[in-house]
């Protein structure tokens, strides 16, 4: 399970949203520094990180019945993904992002001019 947590935090630790490292119970493994800012820190069952409301439309169920990943798109435009790991039926990652509050972040750039 190290090596596991280890690829998770290479991975997602500089995401700019929440990433969870999360066992088929629902207890998080891991979180990068966005998700525990938030309360998602490890030992915790996610669903009782902040209110019900939020945990509303959780597709974690579908994802491992059909062994492909979820997504959810909010109507404020937050995506909610819920991606299975190759290899194990225990564990998932869960990460979350809205685009409209990433600070700094340009996502569609202009593109360069030609000089």
């Amino acid at each position: 399970m190290d090596e596991l947590i280890n690829a998770f935090y290479l991975m997602w630790e500089s995401f700019p949203g929440t990433a969870r490292l999360i066992r088929k119970d629902r207890t998080i493994i891991a979180s990068n520094s966005y998700a525990k800012s938030v309360g998602f820190v490890t030992d915790v069952r996610c669903v009782s990180v902040g209110s019900p409301e939020i945990h509303k439309g959780c597709r974690v169920n579908e994802m491992f019945k059909t062994g492909r990943y979820q997504v959810v798109k909010s109507v404020n435009g937050r995506l909610r993904y819920w991606l299975p790991v190759p290899g194990r039926d225990d564990v998932y990652v869960h990460v979350t992002i809205d685009p409209n509050s990433i600070d700094g972040m340009v996502l569609f750039p202009a593109p360069a001019e030609n000089k």
